[in-house]
């Protein structure tokens, strides 16, 4: 079988957070069922960069303002070379002002209009059995796909975080090649503009998104984002599958970054990890200090809000917290100043470090993630697997891989972290009280964190459901699945 993956974003190439991750784990692991896929991928300046020399493959005389190529490198990944869309620095998404590039719509049609292209004949050697996109980004392939008069491969869309839809113009409907016939309440439309993501909502033949309970959130006006209404008509179409991450990249007993190695059975040398991480972020190095981190963008989706309001009584309790993510300015300042405000309990460090991220899981004692609402989430996993217990609001992918440790958890041996609910300050204090009492009876935190990091959250049975949803959706179109 074979599958195109359109994405935004590809570990290691270009990450901006969870997407990345998971594009760039899926053809590994969907290839020990027999799916063979390619990622097809905007040619920033920055991926460009990092490659050794790609191979010209297809050639486009106007795509959206411009020229174009199609570059292969290797047998898996292709990219979109359109300098006039991808040739600039940082983010792929934001300006230098920090606002959305102005062209975003052109930008990321252009892809989507290259996978409709990669559906068909572009490659006369390889045509896929479905085209798989992710997000806003490669949603328009599955309008462009179902569009077309012609036969065509089957049709998945996942959705990584709902809250970004992809919302352009109804005036560029002609410059981004989709027909007036489309402009409709059960197409494209949405409240007068173009709905990129609507759009692949109301065209794809199945629709994933990355945890069961978000899949059932989404369908409710409180997390649906004004999308609800769409996902309950496609209600027997969608999925929720749970990400899987890397065990070789996220591994204790292996990892580079940490100070000291260690897996379930050598939980002491944790201890040597936690005083770098003291050191790094000038805090008291204080080994019986319960030491919390976040790895975030800091956003008020996230929490970051709440949780920067509830630093009086975690840092009262003896707490301390190590924080890695960028974000909101507003938040950046205020986690910036609460270094001052509580010298040697915060530390912060503004921006992302891969590295550092897994220094953070190595030598915490556990990290926050109090989202207002997280589709999956990655960094609890991580979590779980470096024994720094999760403390997470009980939403989407959170409540589902975290087993809270109420007294019949505790007693039964299968706590793996603490949730609590709702999203609220007086919540948030709450739990950091509980998890602080509960750090300090050392063998129940022990056997949390072994009982944490026994847990298996690779990508085998993702890759197993993803590969059961592509045959279904090629066998509901009546058609043939090629060889790999």
């Amino acid at each position: 079988m074979r599958v195109l993956s359109v994405t935004s974003e590809l570990f290691p190439l270009i990450k901006t957070g969870g997407l990345a991750d998971v594009a760039g784990a899926l053809p590994a692991a969907l290839a020990a069922e027999g799916v063979a896929m390619r990622t097809l991928l905007p040619g920033y300046r920055s991926v460009l960069a990092k490659l050794g020399g790609p191979t010209e493959v297809a050639r486009f005389a106007e795509l959206m303002g411009g020229p174009a190529r199609l570059l292969a490198e290797g047998p898996d990944l292709l990219l979109l070379d359109a300098p006039h869309l991808y040739d600039r620095p940082g983010n792929p998404y934001l300006g230098p002002d920090g606002k959305d590039w102005p062209d975003n719509a052109q930008r990321y049609a252009a892809l989507a209009w290259v996978a409709r292209e990669l559906a068909f004949d572009l490659l006369p050697d390889w045509q896929p059995d479905v085209v798989h996109g992710h997000d806003w980004q490669g949603a328009l392939a599955m309008v462009y796909l179902a569009l077309a008069e012609r036969a065509r491969p089957a049709t998945v869309l996942t959705i990584h975080n709902i809250a970004f839809q992809g919302i352009f113009p109804a005036s560029l409907l002609t410059e981004l090649r989709l027909p007036a016939a489309a402009f409709t309440m059960a197409g494209l439309e949405y409240y007068g503009q173009i709905g990129f993501l609507k759009g692949g909502l109301a065209y794809a033949d199945r629709i994933t998104t990355v945890s069961p309970t978000y899949a059932e959130e989404i369908m409710t006006p409180e997390f649906g984002m004004g999308l609800e209404g769409v996902l309950q008509m496609r209600a027997q179409d969608l999925v929720g599958i749970i990400n899987g991450i890397d065990p070789a990249i996220w591994n204790p007993a292996k990892d580079e970054h940490l100070t000291a190695p260690y897996d379930s059975r050598k939980l002491a040398a944790r201890g040597q990890n936690k005083a770098a991480l003291q050191a790094r972020f000038d805090l008291a190095v204080a080994p019986d200090a319960p030491l919390f981190c976040v790895v975030s963008r800091l956003t008020t989706q996230k929490g970051m809000d709440l949780l920067l309001a509830a630093l009086p009584e975690l840092t009262a309790g003896g707490g301390q917290l190590a924080l890695l993510g960028a974000g909101d300015a507003e938040l950046e300042a205020g986690f910036t100043a609460a270094m001052t405000s509580y010298p040697g309990q915060v530390g912060a460090v503004i921006g992302y470090d891969e590295g550092l991220s897994h220094l953070l899981q190595g030598g915490s004692d556990a990290i926050l993630i109090p989202s207002r609402f997280e589709p999956c989430g990655l960094t609890q996993l991580y979590g779980l697997r470096y024994g720094c217990l999760p403390v997470v609001a009980r939403v989407g992918g959170l409540a589902d891989t975290v087993v809270d440790a109420n007294d019949a958890a505790l007693a039964d041996g299968v706590a793996t972290g603490l949730q609590f609910a709702p999203v609220t300050l007086a919540a948030l204090r709450a739990v950091l009280a509980r998890a602080m009492r509960l750090y300090r009876d050392r063998p129940a935190w022990q056997q949390m964190q072994q009982r944490a990091m026994s847990r298996q959250f690779d990508w085998t049975r993702p890759a197993k459901l993803y590969a059961a949803l592509y045959r279904d959706a090629i066998e509901r179109r009546g058609l043939p699945a090629s060889a790999a």
